[in-house]
């Protein structure tokens, strides 16, 4: 297989927070289509498009797949058939938190299972370390200090370059920033779900509470599980994520009233001479304090349509004024 070649110079990167990292604006979430059900050459040739277009964020969990621990062997594959030597190119990220294993260790934020989730995952990618470690989600039983400092301890052990925390409630999010301050070990970045249709770290203010802090943001689910694309301008087809599965997309969330929302958002992209996909990534990275938004593909063709965001045109005030009372 030829040699990847990718077009930084087509790619915008922004800077992580206070940090010296530059992430790319888009990154890409290997959460669906890169699991056991998917052929590796499809899934490949997703993840060579995204490198070859300037994307060096590969953000993983260990749970993602399916089944768990697929997305990271996938990665181990890729590692071996194309990234390996392009490692030092790369900034992957992985997570642990959420239940992965049978057992009282499987799960959480204990020290014992952020420790041992991270060996496996690391097995998995055929990795030394990763670029960025995530607890993914608050323990709200496990003492902070006990997550925080194993956390800070993986860092010192050479297994992680960074921290970052996904979906953690305000309070305890700023109890993290400034532990990992005080560790020398600072958070570098905030996972959040934001979309047009979830503006919950703005309003929660995790968002610029992260920025406050100095961590940069990487917004997941910025197209609200398909919502925010032309698929459901006309109903629910039959061969849509939200027909065949309902696990994360429900049929009752396509109200008349969300009907009418994505319908005239989508005038307002076509007036702005984009998809309505483009301008709601290109929406997210218009807030200030966002370093980065995952995206998901499950084609080449899906994801150099995504990438068309990044020469969308600014928004003028009323388009964003427009937007606004759309979503009132």
């Amino acid at each position: 297989m030829e040699k990847l070649n990718p077009n930084y110079g087509g790619m915008q990167y922004n800077r992580c927070g206070n940090s010296g990292v530059l992430l790319p604006a888009l990154s890409l979430g290997l959460w669906h289509n890169f699991g056991d059900t998917t052929p590796f050459e499809v899934s490949q040739a997703i993840a060579r498009t995204a490198f070859e277009a300037g994307i060096t964020h590969f953000d993983l969990a260990n749970n993602y797949g399916p089944e768990p621990g697929a997305a990271e062997r996938f990665m181990g594959k890729m590692i071996q058939a194309d990234f390996k030597p392009h490692r030092d190119e790369l900034f992957i990220s992985t997570k642990a938190a959420y239940d992965m294993w049978d057992g009282p260790y499987g799960s959480w934020a204990s020290r014992k299972h952020l420790m041992a989730s991270l060996d496996q995952s690391l097995r998995r990618m055929n990795l030394d370390y990763v670029d960025l470690f995530y607890c993914h989600r608050y323990d709200p039983e496990t003492p902070l200090e006990e997550t925080l400092q194993a956390l800070v301890d993986i860092v010192r052990a050479g297994k992680a370059l960074y921290i970052g925390l996904s979906r953690w409630p305000l309070e305890a999010a700023r109890q993290g920033y400034d532990y990992l301050k005080q560790q020398h070990v600072p958070c570098l970045i905030y996972q959040g779900r934001l979309n047009l249709f979830d503006r919950a770290p703005i309003t929660e203010r995790t968002l610029p509470d992260a920025m406050a802090h100095g961590a940069g943001f990487i917004a997941f689910s910025p197209l609200a599980q398909g919502l925010l694309t032309d698929r459901y301008l006309n109903g629910i087809p039959e061969d849509s994520r939200m027909a065949r599965d309902g696990r994360f997309l429900h049929a009752d969330a396509l109200t008349e009233q969300r009907l009418q929302q994505i319908r005239r958002l989508n005038d307002i992209a076509t007036e702005r001479g984009e998809s309505l996909a483009s301008m709601a990534l290109n929406w997210i990275l218009h807030q200030k304090g966002v370093t980065s938004v995952l995206i998901g593909a499950s084609s080449p063709e899906q994801l150099r349509k995504n990438l068309a965001c990044l020469s969308s045109p600014p928004f003028t005030g009323k388009q964003l004024a427009a937007i606004s009372k759309t979503l009132e």
